[in-house]
């Protein structure tokens, strides 16, 4: 039977806050019961909440109703416990934890509820299948390793309110039902009761809503915003997701960049102690591609891409040959310490770059004795060779990695597989923070398959004033004042300044197909806001959960979600989503369609 606490049951502390100059106080402290010692005359129970554990300590001197009790506690109960703090006994202390010289001689227990044997023992780094901890996500939130990270989550939420507010932005929510956008990934539709037929949009970012509040003179506008995305998910990617979400008037890219780089310097150093120095790096995307293969490119190793193309434009190797005549390139990386890789390693990386689209990998293996293995070098002759070798800055120790493709497959297959290769290698020290921006992206993108342009920001990010005079003739080449903040080879944010020339604007629309109707039909109320006025205005958001996740030098958001989605976009605990009654169905018009498997 569940004891009830009583007005004179008052938690005086924390289990993990007590200390040895706590000792000969009377405290009281509820939480979890970690593990129960029965040792005959004693008994020891570890009781935890979530800022650590403390011992309570139970001998033949206890009372004996209090001893059985003690007695009959099992792991998970949740207890009230009041007692006085004592030193522990010779031998006894614990140095593994911040309260191991104390413990609580109890002279009153309660349990406040009993508890069946979890599923899996609440522990840090548990290694049980995160699908068992999802499906138990309110057990899996109680392990210490996972509140140190919710509540890093909050700390760093506060450290972006109270950067944010001292420098003049204004706290504003945006709405969370708003109409659907055409452009972008798939919306979330909420169907509307009232208005029969029609449908809200869960919003993917707030950017429509914050550019109108620069047109109403807010100047700087700053929200922890929730954003919703019906997309393919990956680790990195959850259908509902938290941006630090921000906008900014009268600016230029140069403003916005380092008012949120200083956040990003603040937080550091307010949550680690960690002085980032100086500014940023700042990478022009056709750069940052070029080097890396990446638009958002971990700088903590080398490997480089080489473009090797102009060495062999008389190669008859027709593997390269072949690509450099279709208008693509050769390139290649040199993996310092590679050549300790084995040949079955070797070939795994051929296959590795195929799920890039790459056809094969061209390999050359230097061992430190000097010995020379490769898949491409009986096929050059030997000036090629050298002169690949004296590119890729080659010598004993490493292996040369090289890709023959077309340009977008070879960045992304030689992009990918630098990072892959420092993986192996053990060069990813996630608590190494390398940033830096990745700035003039392409304003727009072609698609093949749609035969038509898509921007590749959003279609309201100003192109480069160099660049206007492009966008009839040559839009691919239009460059955009866009910008990216990326930390260890992952993006961490992004914007952009935006249009705010009528003019401009309306030719963006109509270079990405939109008729004016279509525009108007679409944006009315934006373009109609641009007859009123409209400072130049640009912004940033950055993605709260990576960030979290990032700075605690973990790989998986969901380590930072309190209760995320899985692959499919369902959440396994709640069983979301879940089919409603015919009632709620036929109140908002809606009929389900079955379609056979």
């Amino acid at each position: 039977m569940a004891e009830l606490l009583t007005k004179q049951d008052k938690r005086s502390c924390l289990c993990g806050e007590l200390t040895a100059a706590d000792i000969g106080k009377t405290v009281c402290v509820m939480g979890w019961a970690q593990k129960q010692r029965d040792l005959g005359a004693l008994i020891f129970i570890d009781l935890r909440d979530r800022s650590g554990i403390v011992q309570l300590a139970f001998d033949d001197k206890t009372d004996a109703a209090t001893f059985e009790k003690a007695f009959s506690v099992r792991a998970e109960f949740v207890l009230c416990a009041k007692g006085e703090v004592r030193a522990r006994g010779e031998g006894a202390v614990n140095r593994n934890i911040p309260t191991g010289e104390i413990e609580i001689y109890v002279s009153e227990l309660k349990v406040l509820s009993a508890a069946q044997t979890p599923p899996f023992e609440i522990v840090e780094n548990s290694p049980v299948n995160a699908e068992l901890r999802l499906r138990h996500r309110y057990l899996d939130l109680r392990r210490p390793d996972m509140q140190r990270n919710i509540m890093a989550r909050s700390r760093i939420t506060k450290l972006a309110r109270d950067y944010y507010a001292e420098n003049g932005f204004v706290d504003i929510e945006t709405p969370c039902l708003i109409a659907p956008t055409p452009e972008g990934a798939r919306d979330y539709l909420v169907p509307s009761r009232v208005h029969n037929g029609k449908f809200y949009a869960l919003p993917q970012s707030p950017q429509l809503y914050k550019q109108l509040l620069m047109v109403s003179g807010y100047d700087r506008y700053f929200q922890i915003a929730r954003c919703f995305r019906d997309e393919d998910l990956r680790a990195d990617r959850q259908p509902e997701f938290t941006q630090i979400d921000t906008e900014m008037s009268f600016v230029d890219e140069d403003d916005v960049m380092r008012m949120h780089e200083g956040f990003l310097k603040y937080m550091f150093k307010e949550f680690y102690g960690i002085d980032l120095g100086g500014d940023f790096i700042r990478m022009p995307y056709a750069e940052a591609m070029d080097r890396f293969g990446s638009d958002k490119p971990d700088i903590r190793f080398g490997f480089e891409l080489k473009n090797l193309s102009s060495l062999l434009t008389n190669t008859e190797f027709k593997v390269f040959a072949g690509a450099i005549a279709a208008g693509g390139s050769v390139r290649g990386i040199n993996v310092k310490g590679g050549a300790s890789f084995t040949r079955k390693e070797i070939d795994a990386l051929g296959e590795f770059v195929k799920s890039y689209r790459a056809k094969g990998l061209a390999w050359l293996k230097w061992n430190e004795n000097g010995d020379i293995s490769s898949s491409y070098a009986k096929f050059l002759t030997d000036a090629e060779n050298e002169s690949i070798k004296t590119a890729l800055e080659a010598a004993p120790g490493d292996l040369l990695l090289i890709v023959a493709d077309k340009d977008s497959v070879v960045f992304d297959a030689l992009g990918a597989l630098r990072c892959h290769c420092a993986e192996k290698l053990g060069l990813l020290d996630p608590m190494e923070f390398k940033f830096l921006w990745v700035t003039e992206f392409p304003l727009l993108e072609y698609s093949e398959e749609d035969g038509r342009f898509y921007a590749k920001h959003h279609p309201f990010t100003m192109p480069m004033d160099e660049d206007l005079q492009y966008i009839d003739s040559d839009p691919g080449r239009v460059r955009a004042k866009a910008y990216d903040i990326v930390l260890n080879g992952t993006e961490l944010g992004g914007g952009s300044i935006r249009i705010h020339s009528a003019e401009i604007q309306a030719k963006m629309f109509e270079v990405l197909g939109f008729t004016p109707e279509d525009a108007n039909t679409k944006f009315g109320f934006l373009l109609d806001a641009f007859k009123y006025g409209v400072p130049p205005h640009g912004g940033l958001a950055f993605g709260l959960d990576r960030l979290v996740a990032l700075s605690l030098g973990l790989t998986d958001i969901r380590d930072v979600i309190a209760f995320p989605k899985v692959q499919n976009a369902s959440e396994l605990m709640s069983k979301c989503p879940a089919e409603t009654d015919e009632k709620s169905l036929a109140e908002l018009g809606i009929a389900i369609v079955k379609t056979e498997e």
